[in-house]
């Protein structure tokens, strides 16, 4: 396509496979589009376009994602408001019909696949490091590792008592972000069942789980602490994702010349069964493996 379609807060750029999206910087700008700077979005990874009415003469140009297609959608979890949703295109009234045409042309660009939840993140996450202050502590991500460090002056006697913490992406599920925006916000991060991280049950509340960090008034902003719940999620998914290739494409021998060390395979068994209990590998493929694994012994 090639074009280009210049809105308020932003400006779409329309290529062959994707479009990307370039936010403006400035004080009306909201900050969740400036903490992005820009996205691009393939065209697998749309749903359908709508374009509508919007307030005081404008148009709203809108490309709504596949499910599990975005790590920033997918941690929002529908928690995001209107003006600050990076997939609305906020126009002129007066350029209706050009956002008609860009819109039509993007609707017959989407395939069968658009009805179907995506497989795997088809929109880059937010790049680590990142970072931000929550009310009771420090959080902060070097791309394998999320860290906790408590603040004296906010953080629970069970925080305290449990001291800083770090967790491995290995360790994690996924996380939960609660918008800082409502009054009881939080990010928490979900461990795999069997991680060494020493924790309560995360039915716990936020404040008393040191796998979370809480948010209070002008602590962990939507666009500090969004984009780094979307960058850990994309991380524990990648990495999920290359471990459960591993596992499939693991080739046991036809004829074993001898055994295999027992530790080595009680290993490979329990990562097995790590994956298996997160959902990521399903019952046969897991009783399939399993039994190949001990054929080895």
């Amino acid at each position: 396509m090639g074009d280009v379609l210049a809105g308020i807060h932003a400006t779409w750029e329309f290529e062959d496979d994707s479009v990307l999206i370039r936010f403006e910087r400035g004080i009306r700008t909201p900050k969740l589009f400036q903490a992005l700077g820009e996205r691009r979005i393939p065209h697998e990874a749309l749903a359908s376009v709508t374009l509508t009415p919007g307030k005081r003469g404008t148009v709203v140009l809108h490309a709504i994602p596949r499910p599990g297609a975005d790590p920033l959608m997918e941690a929002a979890a529908g928690q995001l408001r209107d003006g600050a949703d990076p997939y609305r295109l906020v126009l002129p009234a007066e350029r209706e019909t050009l956002a008609e045409y860009y819109a039509d042309e993007l609707r017959a660009l989407l395939g069968s696949h658009a009805k179907l939840p995506a497989e795997k993140f088809l929109v880059a996450a937010p790049q680590a490091p990142l970072y931000f202050k929550a009310y009771d502590g420090k959080a902060s991500f070097d791309g394998s590792q999320v860290s906790f460090r408590w603040f004296w002056t906010g953080a629970s006697s069970a925080k305290w008592k449990a001291g800083d913490q770090n967790f491995p992406v290995r360790e994690l599920n996924g996380v939960e972000w609660r918008s800082p925006d409502v009054f009881d916000g939080y990010l928490r991060l979900l461990r795999r069942a069997g991680s060494m991280t020493a924790a309560p049950p995360q039915t716990a509340q936020a404040d008393q789980d040191p796998a979370a960090v809480v948010f209070g008034l002008g602590y962990g902003p939507v666009h500090e602490s969004l984009p780094f719940a979307a960058a850990v999620l994309g991380s524990v998914r990648s990495g999920s994702a290359a471990a459960l290739d591993a596992v499939r494409a693991d080739p046991v021998p036809a004829h074993v010349s001898g055994r295999r060390d027992p530790a080595d395979i009680a290993e490979r068994i329990r990562h097995l069964g790590d994956l298996h209990q997160a959902g990521l590998v399903t019952d046969e493929e897991f009783t399939a493996k399993k039994a190949e694994l001990l054929a080895e012994l």
